[in-house]
């Protein structure tokens, strides 16, 4: 049985769907009642509440963990001792890239500590640390909608953004196989920005899509609207002033699929309807 938290968001319901077709049990978790793939069960549980975890890991072999935010308000330590009294005994962790590549910084050191938590925890580990993500843009839909515009700060500076459905093929192949104490770093198949990512679900549309620069400080006060200021000040910096690193594309996708990772025009195709002004009027 492998169990898998944040089951009904980007990464966790393509990978419930993958497990399930795979032929895996599968507990699929999340804080409230939602509808998941058929052969798995659900189960609603928080780990901010790691005792509610209880009835989900009973029996179950293979943990996927996904922690909200940076995890520094959860006991992770916790989280994982009732996954291990329950039987567990590999967790699959979604971490960061920056995680890796700015581990001192205010926005990210939590998240290193809870890699920490896991590599100390005496259960078989891997650690996926993800790039920015393809499903980002979806921030973009109402604007795109409204307007046929998307407005973004420095949109010249190119990144290898990641498709959620890659890195949740990567976390089954991780449950399901002996990937024990590896790091994947996981990006697309190349640098794109966020100009060229307006153009792509603009050619998706079959419209175009303008292009507007924010500011830094524009684009700050609208993300302190929904994100913590160290949150804020930690993402402005990656997508300002990305190290090589963080500019560089990962050979791990190819390693562990076998294959290329997605393009972000291949994730716009596939949820071209978030931008449809038409799904507005019809939905309503």
């Amino acid at each position: 049985m492998i169990v898998v938290t944040g089951a009904t968001g980007n990464v966790g319901r393509p990978l419930v769907r993958a497990l399930t077709e795979a032929g895996e049990r599968v507990t699929a978790v999340s804080r409230a009642t939602a509808a998941v793939p058929e052969g798995a069960r659900h189960v609603v549980a928080d780990l901010e509440r790691p005792e509610t975890l209880r009835d989900a890991v009973e029996g179950a072999d293979a943990l996927f963990l996904l922690v909200s935010g940076a995890g520094a308000h959860l006991d992770v330590g916790r989280v994982l001792d009732v996954a291990r009294t329950g039987g567990i005994a590999k967790v699959v962790l979604l971490s960061s890239q920056a995680a890796g590549t700015r581990p001192d910084s205010v926005s990210h050191a939590p998240l290193r500590a809870v890699e920490d938590t896991v590599r100390a925890s005496g259960l078989a580990w891997t650690v996926l640390r993800p790039g920015g993500f393809a499903s980002n843009a979806a921030a973009w839909a109402g604007s795109i909608r409204a307007g046929r515009t998307v407005a973004a700060p420095f949109g010249e500076v190119a990144l290898p953004v990641v498709d959620p459905a890659d890195i949740a093929e990567v976390a089954a192949e991780a449950l399901r196989h002996d990937h024990h104490g590896l790091v994947h770093e996981l990006t697309g198949p190349e640098p794109i920005t966020p100009r060229q990512r307006a153009e792509a679900i603009g050619d998706a549309l079959g419209v175009p899509v303008r292009f507007v620069e924010q500011t830094r400080e524009q684009a700050r006060e609208q993300m302190l609207a929904f994100m913590p200021e160290p949150v804020v000040e930690g993402t402005l910096a990656i997508i300002g002033d990305p190290t090589p690193a963080e500019r560089r594309v990962s050979p791990h996708v190819r390693e562990v699929l076998g294959r290329d990772p997605r393009s972000f025009a291949d994730w716009t195709r596939r949820h071209v309807d978030l931008f449809r002004e038409d799904t507005i009027r019809t939905s309503g």
